[in-house]
């Protein structure tokens, strides 16, 4: 089997019907794996799966609320009853609410923190069972450029995604004797509806990225199709707990 050989494999990816979500997937395709898409937007998912399909791979769509850890152990079920199994879980869905720290009600904060992080740790928590009976797995945890900088506009999603490495690197360590490998990606400025938003709410952002950015542009969702066959693959079967930044340099720029 090559090292960046996916067929065979089943992957579900959260928030999968757009942005960097499609992105990974779209990169699970190619390598040949099966794919489930997961999000609220059920009409997205559909377009979504019925793209990847086009790549010859079989594909499936599951309606999840991330927030909701029994939504989130149906998923995996879902998945495992339309799919035979799980090997990879990309926990990428995700949402931000902008302001200054003063001004957020508590339910906008608890509201970003549920989903950003209670989130992903709900789906590995319900897709450790099918990794470990399929004899491993993949788990690749979406982070941000917020897990290491600050932002006076971010203070519940930079909490959330600061906590998603230090779970990222937890998870790593108490399932490696199963053979999960578990990592994290920290994807710089991105253009996805996410961040579309952010540049109408921050004055001089889109300037300030590409002034910063030695790559001297905004990253796109296919920029993770790579990362994404690697992390998912057998390559990267002895690298766990990372955080990889996918950022045109802009965190290694003064």
């Amino acid at each position: 089997m090559s090292l960046f050989d996916l067929k065979g494999k089943v992957a579900l990816v959260t928030g999968g019907n757009g942005g960097i979500g499609l992105g990974m997937a779209r990169g699970f395709a190619q390598a040949g794996a099966n794919v489930v898409i997961a999000g609220r937007n059920a009409v997205k998912s559909e377009a979504a799966a019925a793209e990847l399909a086009k790549l010859g791979v079989k594909t499936a769509v599951v309606e999840v609320n991330v927030a909701d850890e029994h939504s989130c152990a149906a998923m995996v079920d879902a998945t495992v009853e339309k799919m035979g199994r799980l090997d990879i879980l990309v926990n990428n869905a995700g949402i931000n609410i902008r302001k200054r720290p003063e001004t957020y009600k508590m339910s906008e904060w608890r509201e970003v923190l549920s989903i950003n992080l209670d989130g992903a740790f709900y789906c590995s928590h319900a897709a450790y069972p099918a990794m470990k009976k399929a004899g491993g797995g993949k788990i690749i945890n979406i982070g941000s450029m917020m897990s290491i900088f600050g932002a006076p506009f971010a203070t519940p999603y930079a909490a959330s995604k600061g906590g998603i490495v230090q779970m990222t690197k937890a998870l790593a360590t108490a399932w490696a004797v199963d053979n999960i490998q578990v990592n994290a990606i920290l994807p710089g400025w991105i253009d996805t509806e996410l961040t579309q938003k952010a540049r109408e709410q921050v004055d001089g952002l889109h300037a300030n990225v590409l002034k910063r950015t030695p790559a001297q542009r905004w990253g796109e969702p296919n920029d993770f199709t790579g990362i994404a066959i690697f992390l998912g693959a057998k390559a990267s079967d002895f690298v766990t707990g990372t955080a990889i930044p996918v950022d045109g340099g802009f965190s290694i720029s003064g």
